[in-house]
């Protein structure tokens, strides 16, 4: 099958990320199969969702990994001009939930692995297709765990996110936290004598807002990120029962992206410092009051050297001369310190076109990607 084909079928599968991805990796396993392939999978602990991971060629030696995750992001609210999960072609684009986003991607490798003959193969190619890579790189993680007790474990790993066809080197790490403000409750008309937790909640935010002008003004900056400093953002607040109750409970989610250098883990420090200071004053009064911070997801930053052999590698592919470096995340980070495997991002499509309405990918970034893979199976022949 030629890769747009292969999308098309892809798209129709609506794997939104809270859904289950079955349906697409079950069709993933039995091409693989009736191409001669054993992929394996590996399932969530309620079996509704699965990793596949399959090596083709010489499995006792180190290969390439080629990772992608299969699940999209929801469509729900958005105006679509046609159905998100029929694909559509108009003007030399592809439309569909997940073309750019990157169902694209897997399809282009699907497309090249059908006529690849294995015992030709002098280096191996490894697929790794994960699930829930848009709500925190969860799925990749089960994968992580069996790849650690391989005998042998890819060398190098390219992640096909959405890149244009540049190589990617570095992009910044995700640190999702949860904070839980504890009050006093008590009627609204003697508020002073309660504790009102969504104080305590934006006396915190007023600190994590300070922290981000600190790293503006003082931070590390990288110029070659469109936003060239870490940053800090609080995406959600919820607190309050009704308008004559002192809330005695608040809770609020932030994240931090942190370029390579900078370590998230010292400002969540900071910040549990800073919530220790905003209760420590009214502990005598009232000692149930407290801040409370949890970590709820992470995943590292991506920092690949541009002498490192991966990038030589790709380079003499793709002939790029220039390499990139992108604010969002991908498993990459993961590989890299969980694996010691040497990463970059390279995949079809602009980043620009994920997560909208008519989301879509050009016909030559799908071109482009199918040329790529061709040169890079040749190359472990």
């Amino acid at each position: 099958m030629q890769s747009r084909e292969l999308l098309e079928k892809l798209i129709a599968y609506a794997t939104v990320s809270r859904d289950s991805n079955l349906a697409l990796i079950d069709f993933t396993q039995q091409y693989l199969q009736d191409a001669g392939y054993t992929p394996e999978l590996i399932y969530n602990d309620e079996k509704t969702k699965a990793n596949l991971y399959c090596v083709i060629g010489p499995a006792e030696k180190p290969g390439v990994m080629l990772s992608g995750h299969t699940d999209v992001v929801p469509v729900d609210g958005q105006n679509w001009s046609s159905d998100p999960f029929i694909m559509r072609e108009q003007d030399n684009k592809l439309y569909g939930r997940g073309t750019c986003d990157m169902k694209g991607f897997i399809a282009c490798v699907l497309s090249a692995v059908k006529s690849i003959k294995a015992d030709k193969l002098q280096t191996p190619l490894h697929l790794a297709f994960s699930y829930d890579e848009e709500i925190g790189c969860i799925g990749v993680r089960r994968l992580l765990d069996t790849l650690k007790s391989a005998k042998t474990k890819p060398k190098f790993c390219i992640v096909g996110e959405p890149t244009m066809m540049q190589p990617v080197i570095e992009h910044k790490g995700k640190t999702a936290a949860r904070v839980h403000c504890h009050g006093v409750e008590g009627h609204s008309s003697l508020a002073p004598k309660s504790v009102n937790a969504i104080y305590l909640a934006t006396d915190l935010i007023n600190e994590i807002r300070s922290i981000q002008q600190r790293l503006i003004d003082h931070g590390t900056h990288d110029r070659e990120y469109d936003i060239s400093h870490t940053t800090l953002h609080v995406g959600t607040l919820k607190g309050g029962t009704a308008l004559n109750i002192v809330p005695n409970y608040c809770t609020f989610d932030f994240e931090i992206r942190n370029l390579p250098v900078d370590n998230p883990l010292k400002l969540i420090y900071e910040l549990i410092d800073a919530a220790d200071q905003i209760v420590k004053p009214l502990k005598a009064k009232h000692p149930g009051v407290k801040i409370d911070i949890e970590t709820i997801n992470e995943y590292p930053a991506l920092n690949t050297t541009a002498e490192s052999d991966i990038v030589a590698f790709v380079r003499e592919l793709t002939g790029a001369n220039i390499l990139g470096k992108i604010a969002f995340g991908t498993e990459g980070g993961l590989f890299k310190r969980e694996l010691g495997v040497e990463t970059v991002v390279l995949g079809p499509g602009n980043i620009e076109q994920a997560h909208k309405p008519d989301e879509f990918i050009s016909i030559d970034q799908l071109d482009r990607c199918d040329r790529f893979i061709t040169k890079l199976i040749a190359a472990l022949s």
